[in-house]
């Protein structure tokens, strides 16, 4: 009589992919942020050894997790405008009112009372311009470039920035904004060039870090949705980087033209798939005639 076979054990990404699972849902149910101490004890594993591979399963680290959680919770109250400020940073985790203002710029993108309502009382000065693939359009509130969109109209392209930013005042960038336009529109002509822009992204933990990811193709290179996903740790998460890739509204700064099917085929693109077509032949021609 054979002996019945033993249900194989669990893998050690399989068992680590659990314990990370479980330290996220203490952390999203925590009133404030567990130590790393803590999350490593509930875990079994020492702090250096969790830290690792928390990070390597999240692509962030514990601490980045809790804070992009305790931003979602923040931005989520203030945008209900039924508590006060103060209300909405204690409830999100903060335990002091001080620690979430040094981090208000990163969190919200300007002062929590103006998030509160509806972006009231922020100056963003925008310009128009035109490029080879049409109107281009260049925003920047006082932290950096909060909106590059490319169209067919420049009317509409006013008008999109004005729902996106509703109570905030926007004003005709002057003469040195001008010079910022043409830096952009010159991402356009000699896309080889690349630019570093103070861009001013409002975006969750993962939508960064796809962004980022966007960051480093190359110029003349693309990369199909479910590589980003690959490289950012999620290898599931093909339809989460579509939707981040959507929710870009940096054009060229954080190119997304440059993600394609898994098969090659263009998809969907905020601003024309015909304009991410022609994106990608002209960077394509530049990388071919360096090669040269």
């Amino acid at each position: 009589m054979h002996a019945m076979n033993k249900p194989a054990a669990p893998s050690i990404p399989s068992r680590h992919a659990a314990l990370v699972a479980q330290a996220c849902r203490r952390i999203e149910a925590a009133e404030s942020p567990p130590s790393l101490n803590d999350l490593a004890a509930q875990a079994g594993l020492s702090p250096f050894h969790f830290h690792r591979v928390f990070k390597a399963a999240t692509g962030l680290t514990p601490k980045a997790y809790a804070d992009a959680q305790r931003a979602r919770a923040v931005r989520t109250t203030l945008a209900r405008g039924t508590t006060s400020v103060t209300e909405a940073i204690f409830d999100a985790g903060y335990n002091a009112n001080s620690r979430f203002y040094e981090q208000a710029d990163a969190v919200l993108g300007m002062k929590p009372s103006q998030y509160r309502a509806g972006g009231v009382d922020a100056r963003i000065a925008f310009a128009i311009g035109q490029s080879s693939l049409g109107a281009i359009l260049v925003a920047r509130s006082q932290r950096g470039v909060c909106a590059i969109s490319l169209g067919d109209d420049p009317d509409a392209l006013l008008r999109e920035l004005q729902d996106r930013f509703p109570r905030a005042e926007l004003i005709g960038g002057d003469a040195g904004f001008e010079q910022l336009v043409a830096q952009v529109v010159g991402m356009i002509e000699q896309p080889n060039l690349g630019i570093d822009l103070p861009l001013d992204v409002r975006g969750t933990a993962f939508q960064q870090r796809v962004w980022d990811a966007l960051r480093k193709i190359p110029a003349g290179e693309t990369a199909s949705y479910a590589q980003i996903a690959q490289r950012i740790g999620s290898p599931k998460s093909v339809r989460a980087v579509a939707q981040a890739c959507a929710s870009n509204t940096l054009a060229l700064a954080i190119p997304c033209h440059r993600v394609v099917r898994s098969d090659g085929a263009l998809s969907g693109y905020r601003w024309g798939v015909a304009r991410k077509r022609e994106l990608l032949a002209r960077e394509a021609a530049i990388d071919r005639d360096a090669g040269l």
